[in-house]
């Protein structure tokens, strides 16, 4: 057991530098906010806590989450993909609610063609454009009007309140990947994401294949850094649906390592920080 807490001893230089760049992140010191630089460059350092929790300085009113609504973990991105690699030999990705194309890029990172469609009446990112310029395609345009052909649709974080199922599926893509959360936003009563209805009237031809559950712990970083923000616990699901000729399709449970982004770093050593204090509990130390 001591063994496996034994990353807790650099707690105070994690600490230091974890801070350090939330700081510089939240006064526009951190290489995120600069659109000149390439995305493997603005990614760099980027920290968790601006994945969970917007900037300070940010309006709602105005605008959407500063970069993006969720933290997404490499080993989820590069499973999506390996299933996408099995109905098409290189596979077209639609990005349909595109945002500033943040996370549609990690896909495309994984080398494949991903196309984002972002809305000109949605409400933007506060970070308005953070996508790969040399692997990602943004177009201006609504999911009505999409004109091109893919292969996968990529429905992450539907708008609270709209259903833009039957746009999608009107395309019939071979594959789609659904991501949402159930969460009800306390305030004003409404779902977080899209509405319950969203892909669960799909057309015969479509059946879901995979899905899976990704948890964020109440009070992430609170818990364990009582100066930084509270926050609720959050389950984010991922559902995989494809098209009758590919329902055989499998990704296996182990893909090949490959080096996880820098945020999943402060994401391991907060969850461990989180056991460790689970652990002291139950010994009856705190």
């Amino acid at each position: 057991m001591i063994e496996h807490f034994e990353p807790l001893r650099n707690m105070e230089a994690f600490t230091e530098d974890m801070f350090n760049r939330i700081i510089d992140f939240q006064e526009r010191k951190h290489p995120a906010w600069d659109e000149s630089l390439s995305f493997a460059e603005r990614i760099k350092g980027l920290p968790l806590h601006n994945l969970v929790f917007s900037n300070p300085d940010r309006d709602p009113a105005r605008f959407g989450p500063t970069v993006a609504p969720y933290f997404p973990l490499r080993d989820e991105i590069r499973r999506i993909v390996a299933y996408a690699r099995q109905v098409a030999e290189a596979p077209v990705f639609c990005d349909v609610h595109a945002g500033n194309g943040f996370i549609g890029s990690l896909i495309a990172q994984e080398e494949v063609n991903v196309i984002g469609v972002r809305d000109p009446s949605a409400k933007p990112n506060q970070i308005r454009d953070f996508y790969d310029r040399e692997r990602y395609q943004m177009r201006e345009t609504a999911i009505a009007a999409i004109d091109f052909a893919f292969d996968v649709a990529f429905s992450s974080w539907m708008p609270s309140g709209k259903n833009y199922t039957p746009e999608i599926v009107k395309h019939r893509p071979k594959l789609i990947v659904f991501v949402h959360t159930q969460h009800i936003n306390e305030e004003t009563g409404e779902p977080q994401t899209g509405v319950p209805e969203a892909f669960t009237d799909l057309p015969e031809h479509y059946t879901l294949i995979h899905e899976w559950g990704t948890i964020r712990p109440r009070d992430l970083f609170h818990e364990i850094w009582g100066d930084l923000t509270p926050s609720i616990e959050e389950t984010r699901y991922t559902k995989v649906y494809t098209d009758v000729p590919y329902v055989d399709i499998s990704v296996p449970d182990y893909l090949p390592p490959a080096h996880p982004y820098d945020w999943e770093k402060e994401l391991e050593m907060a969850l461990l920080a989180l056991q460790a204090k689970e652990h002291l509990r139950a010994q009856g130390m705190i």
